[in-house]
């Protein structure tokens, strides 16, 4: 390992993040007694600009009148670049009560802009004497963001996660696309060459190099990688497919947008029992390794030493994480 210390991320189950428009509070209390691990409520892009400020007193209410049980509750508030924004932050701090949990900046594309936000918050909490400190989380959604991302991840200690926000990532890309995730059908590659029979499209993923770029970041600096949203809630295997790919890259959950996605995260990124149990047995089978001098030995035809110990830790204190908050 480096001589450099990595911060852990924080111990909390991110699995699922249900995202609620904060123009609708008729099903905040839905959103409370819900499986998610995270509430979002939002009061950006699900709600029109006429109906923000509505939105922002019921958001506050909410934060003061619901039993929101052990939940991490997170507020997206409107971008830097809107008149919003400074109003979201300041009557959050001075009218929210403690029950806020995190506020989530929109389209963050430099270091600058947490350290607007956290200057904003900070001298908000001081004011009112608030012993509670606010975390962070951003939305990796443009080209800027992307750029930027490294700088991000180091610019204030309030941060907790970094979401990848695909649809307005295509958008600022220029891409050609209009679906939120999931596949895209045009990207892709021919096999064999000109004149061969029957060449067959082989797909390629356009998420994966940004994803990567942020989950690496992320990692590398104490923060939790989450996936952001599937659009088509009608399709649960397309979404279980995306979330295993996201989970298989290292994040640490995923959005829904659509209550019946809760359960689909919350299955995904919960180890499973096999999974948990092969990774006991693997801390076994080194420890009995450990005994007999060796740093390495041959488990189930497969060999495994001092790295498989960290893989079998990381998924024995995530599914302990999660056990220890049902």
């Amino acid at each position: 390992m480096s001589f450099t210390d990595i911060p852990a991320p924080p111990a909390r189950p991110n699995r699922s993040q249900l995202f609620v428009p904060g123009s609708r509070p008729e099903i905040f209390e839905k959103a409370a007694k819900s499986a998610a691990d995270v509430i979002n409520l939002d009061l950006e892009d699900s709600v029109s600009p006429a109906e923000k400020p509505k939105a922002r007193a019921n958001v506050i209410a909410a934060l003061n009148d619901i039993d929101w049980g052990t939940k991490t509750v997170s507020v997206r508030i409107n971008g830097l670049d809107t008149h919003f924004c400074y109003r979201d932050v300041v009557d959050l701090i001075e009218k929210g009560g403690d029950r806020l949990d995190l506020i989530m900046i929109p389209k963050a594309g430099t270091g600058a802009d947490l350290y607007a936000i956290d200057m904003l918050v900070t001298q908000a909490e001081n004011a009112m004497g608030r012993t509670k400190r606010i975390g962070f989380e951003i939305i990796m959604e443009t080209a800027l963001g992307l750029t930027n991302m490294k700088e991000m991840v180091q610019a204030t200690k309030r941060l907790q996660s970094v979401h990848f926000g695909v649809a307005d990532y295509a958008a600022s890309m220029g891409m050609a696309v209009t679906g939120i995730g999931g596949t895209q059908e045009h990207y892709g590659m021919l096999l064999g060459a000109a004149g061969d029979t029957d060449r067959a499209f082989h797909m390629n993923d356009p998420w994966h190099y940004p994803l990567v770029q942020m989950v690496a970041a992320c990692r590398a600096h104490g923060v939790l990688p989450i996936d952001g949203p599937f659009g088509d809630f009608s399709d649960d295997d397309a979404y279980r497919a995306q979330a295993r790919r996201a989970q298989t890259l290292g994040c640490a959950g995923k959005w829904a947008i659509h209550p019946k996605q809760v359960a689909l995260a919350n299955e995904i990124f919960t180890p499973s029992e096999a999974l948990v149990g092969q990774a006991r047995r693997i801390l076994a089978a080194m420890e009995e390794a450990r005994e007999k001098g060796m740093g390495a030995v041959t488990l189930d035809g497969k060999l495994i030493d001092l790295a498989s110990i960290r893989q079998a830790e990381v998924i024995i204190r995530q599914a302990d994480m999660i056990a220890g908050t049902a």
